[in-house]
């Protein structure tokens, strides 16, 4: 319950939004798929992301024999393994988490409804006079 999705809202015009709309077909995938890449990129390079366009990259990429941009990593298959396998049981302890929040939470109610209920013994002691006292021998 942790890592929740979020929605980002904003508008654009028409133009721009034809133009996305060819860059997910062309890609094969969702608008917020483009999206979803877009912020990825940004959010993976700490926001140092610069637009270039095709044929500028493509000039760039002839002329040098630097890394590719956007940079790439291949990751193994393993290693994304135990990261999805840590992610739910990171959502898993979240879970127990609010399940005991809730359960103590619950007993603390409990006690404050019984507290009304507890009756101090020097409270009896003080109180009442009227009674006789008895004492063992």
């Amino acid at each position: 319950m942790g890592n929740k999705n979020k929605t980002i809202s904003f508008r654009v015009n028409e133009d721009a939004f034809e133009t996305l709309r060819e860059i997910a077909e062309e890609r094969d995938i969702s608008l917020s798929a483009v999206f979803r890449d877009y912020v990825d990129t940004l959010v993976a390079h700490d926001g140092q992301v610069q637009v270039v366009p095709e044929h500028e990259l493509e000039e760039m990429q002839s002329g040098d024999d630097e890394e590719s941009f956007p940079p790439t990593v291949e990751v193994p298959k393993s290693f994304i393994r135990e990261h999805e396998r840590l992610e739910l049981e990171a959502d898993h302890l979240r879970e127990q988490l609010e399940e005991h929040k809730r359960y103590v939470n619950y007993l603390r109610e409990q006690l404050e409804d019984d507290e009304e209920e507890v009756i101090q013994l020097e409270d009896l002691d003080a109180g009442e006079t009227d009674e006789p006292s008895f004492r063992l021998g």
